[in-house]
Parts: structure tokens; sequence; C-alpha cells
């Protein structure tokens, strides 16, 4: 008897669908009323050929181009890397903006969430003391402070701090002016970062971003204690380690005391987009799930950041039709167009972006992995486009220039202010942040049985078992803001968040 529900079909105009599960040679399944024998072994998760398509012809996928065929394709047939290759699409233009609505969601019964309010009027969802380095030459320093500090029990008493973290790097000096540029605004960002109740600054003395340059850059909070040192003027690694510990110890009652979470209104969020080892079922289950709990919250004029830009490219049309001005618009149509210029200049294409895990998973071009991790963003109308590490602030629907790479963009996403991140994986990602907290969603459900440590939520359900993506994307929603309320994500029970700071690196290296 042929099967009818081993594949997803997701646009009937599509040349593909979707493997619900893994399919042999000879078996025979039902697409609506038409029988389809398959022809080659397709895992769940990867595209199999619902016609035949010429070599040379595009192959649609959500009915979009996600390729051209390098050979031809029988029904049937397995459509992966061997036979689909990358080829431009059509672009959008500024002037398409706008001419997609939105109906926004019906909202919740839960409205609120519980956060600390700042001194700027900010909202905070975890306390930290941040000690940043200036260059890599004073890295090892602020995490031999960092680790003094636990070692010493300082914050024993002290129940309303989450912790001492090092904000460490590979970057500093011999930088071109655009590197430094960069790497400025993203520490400044970090350091007036709502969920940084204290700062510690140390340098080395002679490198290009010097302390005082850094001091200048960061917009401090009214009360927010500060203090300022480097090695070479506080008695070399010993000398600064002890007085940063005393900084650190003199600020620790100031920092608890004013932390003190009350109820506030989910249009104080600042929401991080993210995703990283996607696979075949991300723009299926986890992305569109986020994507509606983006929804919920931009709905109630809180923030909601998409990012990495490379993995827009191709579905950029789905941004635009939403943007809400024509200004907006080419903002991201400029920022594409420079990373195409970008790569072109290091030989390399957009096309370069899916990783072998990716592909492994199902993914087979930027074009098919841009239509799932645009999913996202939701339905919400593009309100904003940011450089990197730039100020998140406007309310809706925002576009930061990140690069695809998850720790840079998660970092300049938190540089922009985001308090807490949503981060979508399909083969495994073990990554999570501080000071803003990240919850992460599993694509499918062997991801969630085989990682039960490092996931906080299995949106494989969505694909496995039919869960409707509303009822996935609102037991996102709550979830986000139980974490923003102070529940521990599971990356930070497992203590991670020191090695994902990773500012982009750009420019000349002297």
């Amino acid at each position: 008897m042929p099967s009818r529900d081993a594949l997803l079909v997701l646009n009937e105009a599509d040349d593909v669908a979707v493997a619900r599960r893994g399919l042999l040679p000879g078996e025979v399944i039902l697409v609506g009323e038409t029988a389809l024998t398959v022809r080659d072994e397709v895992a769940i998760g990867h595209k199999i050929a619902l016609r035949d398509i010429l070599t040379g012809a595009p192959v649609t996928k959500y009915g979009y181009q996600i390729g051209l065929a390098r050979q031809p394709i029988a029904a049937g047939q397995h459509v992966h890397v061997h036979n689909l290759g990358f080829s431009s699409h059509a672009k959008s233009v500024a002037a398409d903006f706008g001419s997609r609505g939105w109906a926004a969601p019906q909202l919740p019964e839960r409205t609120t969430f519980l956060g600390a309010t700042r001194s700027d009027g900010t909202t905070a969802t975890r306390n930290y003391i941040a000690v940043l380095s200036t260059v890599n030459c004073s890295a090892n320093v602020c995490e031999i402070v960092t680790n003094e500090v636990t070692r010493r029990g300082l914050l024993a008493d002290y129940r309303n701090v989450d912790g001492v973290i090092p904000l460490v790097h590979t970057l500093g000096c011999a930088m071109s002016p655009d590197g430094l540029e960069v790497l400025q605004r993203t520490l400044a960002g970090f350091a007036a970062h709502p969920n940084v109740g204290g700062v510690v600054v140390i340098g080395l003395g002679c490198e290009v971003n010097q302390v005082s340059q850094m001091i200048d850059r960061i917009r401090l909070r009214p009360g927010t204690p500060l203090v300022r040192m480097d090695i070479q003027t506080s008695g070399g690694t010993r000398g600064a380690v002890e007085t940063a510990i005393d900084a650190i110890t003199a600020m620790l009652p100031e920092v608890d005391a004013s932390f003190v979470r009350t109820e506030r209104p989910v249009s104080e969020l600042v929401l991080g987009l993210n995703c990283g080892g996607s696979d075949g079922l991300s723009g299926l289950t986890a992305n569109p799930a986020l994507g509606f709990a983006s929804d919920l919250i931009v709905a109630q004029g809180g923030r909601s950041v998409l990012a990495e830009t490379p993995e827009v490219y191709g579905a950029e049309s789905l941004l635009v039709q939403r943007a809400t001005s024509e200004q907006t618009a080419q903002r991201l149509l400029d920022k594409l167009a420079w990373w195409e210029e970008y790569t072109a200049k290091l030989n390399a294409t957009m096309d370069s972006n899916p990783s072998p895990g990716n592909k492994a998973g199902g993914i087979t071009t930027i074009l098919e992995k841009s239509l799932g991790a645009v999913a996202k963003s939701g339905q919400a109308p593009l309100t904003a486009v940011y450089d990197y590490a730039a100020p998140i602030d406007q309310p809706g629907l925002g576009m930061m220039d990140t690069p695809g790479y998850d720790p840079v963009s998660v970092t300049g996403l938190i540089a922009g202010g985001a308090n807490l991140v949503c981060f979508t994986t399909g083969r495994g990602s073990a990554l999570g942040t501080r000071p803003a907290p990240t919850l992460k969603l599993a694509t499918n459900d062997d991801l969630y049985a085989r990682m039960p440590d490092d996931i906080d939520i299995n949106c494989g359900p969505v694909f496995s078992g039919g869960k409707p993506v509303a009822e996935m994307g609102l037991e996102v929603y709550h979830a986000l803001l139980d974490l923003a309320s102070g529940q521990p994500s599971r990356s930070e029970a497992l203590g991670y968040g020191s090695n994902e700071f990773v500012p982009w690196q750009l420019g000349v290296v002297m």
C-alpha cells in the first residue's frame, strides 16, 4: 500500500518535497493522488524531486528558487549537493517595501515578566560585573581576576549578582581604523548593557585601543560603578589583579542593591534572534515557532532583531516587502550588496555560508538556508536595519548586519542591547551567552534526545507530531518570559558564556 504521509509539500508550485522519515529506493508514496516511486535513499529532512527537472532548470522550495539543476533530475530522486547548484536569484528593489501586510497575533493572557529597571529606563534580565579587556594583551589578567573572585568566594553574600564575567578577545592592537571602530562600539555596548551592573576596564598600556578612548565611548548609566586601570602602571600582572579585585569587592554592595526584580511589561524585552547548526527542518519547526513568539513580543511594543546578513541572501524579498519605509528596505539591500562585494574580494561566494553540518542535515544552498532562516523573524513589519553592535533603539522588528558565524553574530546583538537571545539549532549547537541569557530550541526530536542538557525546548513535534506552529510558538514565548524573569537556561546551568564573546574582526591586521 503506498504511503500517504511520507512527504511534506510546502508549496503547490514546488519541485521538491521534504522527507518526513527516511525513504528507501523502491518505495511508492502518494503525493495527493499521484504515486511517486523513490529512486534513492533519502534521509529525514532532505529533499526529493516531485517531477522531472531538466539540466539548468530552476528548482523551487517554499515557492522560491533555491538553485539550478546540475544534471537531469528524475521524479523520486534525492535532490542535494550532487545534482543541485547555487544560482543567482531575482532580487527585490526598495520600492517593493510595504507590499505585504501584517495581521498582529492575538495576545496571550501573560504580558509581563520579572525584570529590573535601571537608572536610564532600560530593563535588565540579569546582573553581572564585567571585567573588560581593551586588548588581547590584558585578557589573561581579566580571566585571572574573574577566577580569583570565584576562588575567594566574594559573591557568597550577594544573591542579586549573577557573576563576574571576563569580556576578553583577540583584538585591540595592530588594527586599522575601521576595525578599531567596530571593536570599540562592541565593547562599549557590553559595558553599558542593562545586564551589566558594574564595569572594570583593564588595558596593557601601550595598545591602539587605549583605556581612555574606551571610557569615552561608553554611554554609562548614571550611578553605574566603573574602574579603569592598565597593567603597565599597576605593578604588572599581580598588582593589576589585586587592584581589580579590590575594586570589585568595593562595588559589590552597590551592584547587588541596585538590582530588584519587579513586574515589567513585555514591551521592555529586546530579543536577539539567531540560529546555528541548521538543518532541513529548521525552516519548518523551530524557526517559525520562534517567529511566532517574536511576533507576540513585537505586537506588545517590544523589540526583536534578526541578524546574520549572509543568511538573508536569497530571501531578502520576504523582508523588503515587510519594510515600513523605502529607506529601511534600501538599507537592507545595501548591506546585502556589501556582502556580495566583500565575498567576491576574498574569492568566495555567498554560497560559501552553508557548513558541512548544514548540508548533512539537508540544506543544499544559501538560497534554501536563507528561506528557512528568515522564518525566525515571524511576520511583523521590518522597522529598522542596524549596523553591527549599534544600539537597538526602535520598537518592532529590526535587522542587524552581522556575519553568519554564531558567536560573532550574537555578540553584535548583545552589544546592541538585546537582554535575551533565542537560538535555534538542528545539528546541535552548544552556544550560551552572558550577560544576556540564551534559550536554545531544537528543530528535531533526535537532537533533543541526544543533547538534553544543552537544549531548552524541543520543536520537533511540529514536524513529527503535527503540533501547530502557533502552539509551539506560544510555548517558546512563555519560556522566554521565564528566562527573562531569572529562570536559568540550560547553557547558563552548564556555565557557558565566556568564550562566546567574539567581536567581528574587520579591516587589516597591521
